[in-house]
């Protein structure tokens, strides 16, 4: 549970959430606490300012009626702070009712107004006060400081109602967070616990899964059309496997049972006569070839696909290439009536592997003559312009279906089910080995056009 993405995802979007608003509760903090300072230093001069001229005018007027205490007291209950004294008595012989501080505690005789903190004699508190230089009469010499002070604890407490509106505001917003997180956890892991159920199943071989189809173009949607067309191919890839696998065994297994057919016959002398023993020598090694050019065409795939083919940089003339490749399928063209032709308009020479080129256009030859039916028309084209070769083989077969055109070139798959489905496959890839390609233009029913491109310069 704890380890699940649906635990993992909605916990991590609330753990951000809870540390953003922190960070958040403590820069607004700190920043009310600057701004009550700042406020609290303002009033105080303010308060300061006031209380010294309202204080040097009743203290003369009261001077000789005793009554300075009894204003002080009555200014500290109007404004609510404190109010302390330092320096020089301003009345001679009296009072003047305010506590007084050590002269230590601010430079008085400075003529100018101060803001500082202090902790008054027998008090543990901690004040924060504007001293005022206090005169009695405007171009008269300062006695004194008024200090007008108030304790730190009254700011401390104006940041209460702060921090309970921020920690209701928090649980509300870590609510609504949790809330949003679960929901969008639910949606987000919906499809990627539907894809881990998927992938469970295709682990096991079961590649026929139904993916979910997430709506949106997000990256869960992308993953999941992706993890869909990977099914596909699996499932594809699996049921060439099988093609293959019976194709092979059977290719394999028709040579091979009449080798051994022969070889008895051979054995157990039935075959006396010379010319029927040179007869079953004959077949089998027509059958023998038929082995070993399948197991190569195997292996040449498999190197293909894996990258560890070795090309060969040769001069190749194409006419008399193209000649060779020719003349092989001529006898048979012969057997079958069908128009054999060629057109080569080019003989260039090039750079390459003469032999992987043959092999190419041997299996597009092939390819050409299983599909075309007796009496019919093989046509083989040599080329070069624009600073390519092309080598073209046209036939008048069934042509190739547009859902098909891809698939033709894949291993090990066939439109009949026949063969093993490896020449067109190894054709390819190694026209693209050769820095080439094969390009195919076909019309069901009208036949179809095989052409190798090849660079005429080598790079």
């Amino acid at each position: 549970m704890l380890r699940s993405l649906r635990f993992r995802l909605p916990a991590l979007f609330l753990l951000g959430i809870v540390v953003s608003g922190v960070i958040a509760a403590l820069i607004a903090l700190r920043l009310f606490q600057g701004y009550v300072l700042t406020r609290s230093k303002s009033q105080l001069r303010r308060e300061a300012i006031g209380l010294t001229e309202v204080f040097a005018r009743q203290a003369i007027t009261a001077n000789n009626t005793g009554e300075v205490p009894r204003i002080a007291k009555q200014l500290e209950r109007a404004t609510g702070d404190r109010l302390f004294y330092i320096g020089v008595d301003p009345v001679p012989g009296g009072s003047i009712g305010l506590d007084r501080l050590p002269t230590a505690t601010v430079n008085w005789q400075s003529g100018h107004t101060i803001t500082f903190e202090f902790t008054p004699p027998g008090d543990a508190r901690r004040y924060l006060a504007v001293a005022r230089p206090l005169r009695l009469s405007k171009q008269g010499p300062a006695f004194g400081d008024l200090i007008v002070a108030t304790p730190k604890t009254e700011l401390t407490r104006r940041w209460v109602p702060l921090l309970k509106r921020l920690a209701i505001a928090s649980l509300g917003g870590i609510l609504v967070a949790w809330l949003l997180a679960w929901y969008l956890s639910r949606r987000i892991t919906r499809p990627v616990l539907a894809l881990s159920k998927a992938t469970d199943e295709i682990s096991r071989g079961h590649y026929d899964v139904a993916v979910p189809s997430v709506p949106g173009r997000g990256e869960i949607g992308h993953l999941a059309q992706r993890f869909r067309e990977m099914a596909t191919r699996l499932s594809e890839a699996e049921r060439q496997e099988r093609n293959f696998l019976m194709s092979v065994s059977h290719e394999l297994r028709t040579p091979l049972t009449a080798i051994r057919g022969h070889v008895d016959a051979l054995r157990e002398g039935v075959a006396a006569d010379p010319a029927v023993r040179a007869e079953s020598l004959d077949m089998i090694a027509s059958e023998t070839t038929r082995l070993e050019r399948l197991v190569g065409d195997v292996l040449d795939l498999a190197k293909l696909e894996a990258h560890r083919f070795t090309l060969l940089e040769e001069e190749v003339d194409m006419g008399r290439l193209c000649e060779q490749a020719y003349a092989a399928y001529g006898e048979e063209a012969r057997r079958r009536g069908i128009a054999y032709v060629k057109n080569f308009d080019a003989r260039p020479t090039i750079v390459t592997d003469g032999d992987r080129v043959l092999q190419i256009i041997s299996n597009l030859l092939s390819n050409a003559f299983r599909w075309t039916p007796n009496g019919g028309r093989v046509e083989l084209e040599l080329g070069a312009s624009n600073g390519r070769i092309s080598v073209a083989v046209d036939d008048n077969g069934p042509g190739v279906r547009v859902d098909e055109r891809e698939r033709i070139f894949r291993p090990f798959w066939s439109r009949d089910d026949s063969g093993t489905g490896l020449g067109l496959a190894i054709a390819r890839e190694l026209a693209l080995a050769l820095g080439g390609s094969i390009e195919l233009e076909s019309e069901a029913g009208k036949g179809s056009r095989f052409e190798l491109v090849l660079p005429a310069e080598h790079h």
